[in-house]
């Protein structure tokens, strides 16, 4: 036993399989599915085309701890007044290492047509939309998940708030991993903005492995906006599966700030007509920290948008990776697509690999990509200083601005305004000067 809760100590996954089981978690088909599908695969190698950038080596090396049960590790309300979004008038659902925690969340009450609540409450199977990926770390997730959010939202509903998904971690043992998954499904004319968190209460090197697989139905408008913010030790693995229907307008936003090594991989299903989907990202890296985004967008219909933005700021050794991949299917014409990844490197040891894809098999659609790795404009940085100001200020402005691209697509305007100041703080911790 562990403060963070019950954990399984340095197993095999399929040792610690049997845990779950003593554990009296229910033994799902799917639980077994996942299990044998990492079996067969192990975990990915720089020998795997989808991951030869990113080394999950030294989160291999870690203990394989899954966190079973619920924190004995008291957290007190004070302690998250002061996260990002902790003030914001929100529904709050809050996890503790993959565990709900009611004492510390907050839910309004809803009307008939919307639930919020968490997967363990609800008592049900989760759909997978996400059981035909290969990806090991969804195997894993599935052999291993223990709680997450559900949020329904029926025909012509609206949440009555943001809601607000916050996942912590205690991070009181090396190895310790947080396995959760998420549900959104929404009806027809649904609304609504979820929020969702990723932060650290503690220094060790731990996991964080969540999956969230999203049902956006005929013209609901739902906007998504994840925010990641973990220690410098820590490891954070996601997939997001998303299935649109006519005319939904669905928009996520990835804002990468923390954690050791983070991979978020994004597809996306376009199978109706008048789709509008938005994927927009940024990643602000310094140390030794890497941010990888992989995303394959598939047009599966006719009369569909997708536009993919993506910046990233790099210092020290860091290193951004981005692949992104827009997939036109046989019939899908009218396709409007866009993607762009834009990177400024403040370190000659900073690095970026980025490989945006075009993969068309209709002839009657509008595809743009694109890529730029650089420095800072010196000539702006002197503009701005001809006009007064001091270079680290001169420097910080124009990264803000670089930044602001992105976060200015934030449709909610209390969300857009505290990540526009929490961007303008952390720039400071930035090179400012050479």
């Amino acid at each position: 036993m562990s403060q963070a809760g019950t954990t399984t100590s340095a197993l095999t996954p399929m040792e610690a399989f049997v845990a779950v089981e003593q554990n009296g978690m229910p033994q799902m088909p799917l639980r077994k599915a996942g299990l044998a599908r990492f079996s067969d695969s192990g975990y990915p190698t720089l020998k795997d085309e989808d991951w030869r950038f990113t080394n999950v080596g030294p989160l291999t090396e870690l203990p394989f701890r899954p966190i079973l049960s619920e924190s004995v590790q008291a957290i007190e309300q004070e302690q998250l007044d002061d996260v990002t979004f902790g003030q914001l008038d929100a529904d709050r659902l809050v996890f503790v290492d993959g565990h709900f925690n009611a004492s510390l969340s907050q839910i309004a009450e809803q009307s008939s047509g919307v639930t919020v609540s968490n997967l363990a409450g609800v008592q049900t199977e989760p759909n997978s939309v996400s059981a035909g990926d290969a990806d090991p770390f969804i195997a894993l997730n599935e052999a291993f998940f223990t709680d997450g959010a559900v949020i329904q939202i029926d025909d012509s509903q609206r949440l009555a708030k943001p809601v607000h998904l916050l996942f912590v971690t205690t991070a009181s043992e090396e190895g310790e991993a947080a396995h959760i998954r998420n549900c959104i499904v929404t009806g027809a004319n649904a609304q609504g903005t979820v929020i969702e968190s990723h932060l650290s209460l503690g220094e060790a090197a731990t996991v964080t492995n969540v999956v969230t697989e999203s049902h956006i139905g005929d013209g609901a408008n739902i906007e998504h906006i994840k925010f990641q913010d973990q220690s410098a030790k820590a490891f954070h693995l996601a997939s997001l599966h998303s299935e649109l229907g006519h005319d939904a307008r669905y928009a996520f936003h990835s804002i990468a700030l923390g954690a050791r090594l983070s991979r978020n991989n994004l597809r996306m299903r376009l199978t109706q007509p008048g789709i509008e989907c938005v994927l927009n990202g940024l990643y602000m890296l310094r140390g030794q920290q890497l941010a990888d985004h992989h995303m394959i967008v598939e047009h599966a219909a006719p009369h569909c948008d997708s536009h993919e933005y993506f910046n990233g700021i790099l210092d020290d050794q860091s290193r951004g990776v981005f692949h992104g991949r827009i997939l036109v299917q046989p019939g899908s014409q009218k396709t409007d697509a866009k993607q762009t990844n834009k990177n400024l490197l403040l370190s000659d040891d900073a690095t970026v690999n980025t490989k945006p894809q075009l993969e068309i098999y209709a002839d009657d659609v509008k595809c743009t990509h694109g890529a730029t790795v650089g420095e800072m404009d010196d000539d702006a940085v002197f503009y701005l200083r001809a006009r007064g100001l001091d270079t680290a200020t001169a420097r910080r402005m124009l990264l803000h601005g670089f930044a602001g691209e992105i976060v200015e697509r934030i449709r909610h305007d209390a969300v857009r305004e505290e990540l526009d100041r929490l961007v303008w703080n952390r720039l400071e911790a930035l090179r400012k000067s050479d």
